[in-house]
């Protein structure tokens, strides 16, 4: 089903561990669970890692371009091998999610993100797969640059890391063409609570 999976970030050790790279922790944690190597790549601005998956390609690309120029790697890529628009999962913070949440969505609006913003341009098209991590707003429009840029604290990042894990399972669901299954897997934020016992019915009485 898919043929290139992408994170989104920015490049440099100041931006690392910031809310804007959440793509881009993902993407790390699904080379090391396919133990793909990634490596610099000019030609299609970013590092790149492949694999196969049931006998077909599948492209890893993390494009190393400030945030706002993502779509000039996943263009380039998606151009050479000829993967159309719908076969790409892009992995992306979500200021509209809070931090332990994950939304699978395909197509949409970028909502002001400057990284879909590019790609949808240069794909021209957002019929795209996207894999949203929450990471909460700071609930003043005028601050979300300076929310994106900084570090989370510890419980956010671990709250972050928890919904990147659940994804991360989930994604061979997803090569398998299993969509609402990793769905669920994906969406679920907390186990349900287990339902408590009903108490014994006295002789002759009926349920209420």
């Amino acid at each position: 089903m898919f043929k290139l999976l992408v994170g989104l970030g920015n490049p440099g050790p100041e931006y690392e561990d910031t809310r804007h790279n959440a793509g881009w922790w993902w993407l790390d944690r699904v080379a090391a669970d396919l133990r793909v190597t990634l490596h610099p790549e000019r030609s299609y601005f970013g590092l790149v890692g492949r694999t196969q998956v049931q006998g077909q390609p599948l492209w890893l690309l993390k494009p190393t371009t400030y945030m706002n120029r993502s779509g000039q790697a996943v263009a380039a890529l998606a151009r050479f091998f000829k993967i159309a628009p719908h076969e790409i999962l892009v992995a992306h913070d979500e200021l509209d999610l809070p931090p332990g949440d994950a939304r699978l969505k395909r197509g949409g609006g970028h909502a002001g993100h400057n990284g879909l913003r590019d790609i949808h341009a240069q794909l021209g098209s957002a019929d795209h797969w996207r894999l949203r991590l929450g990471i909460g707003h700071p609930g003043v429009k005028a601050e979300v640059v300076h929310w994106v840029l900084r570090k989370p604290p510890q419980e956010q990042r671990q709250a972050i890391d928890a919904a990147i894990d659940r994804a991360a399972h989930a994604l061979p669901l997803l090569l398998a063409g299993d969509v609402a299954r990793a769905t669920s897997l994906i969406h679920t934020t907390q186990p349900p609570r287990p339902k408590p016992p009903r108490p014994p019915q006295a002789p002759g009485s009926t349920p209420g």
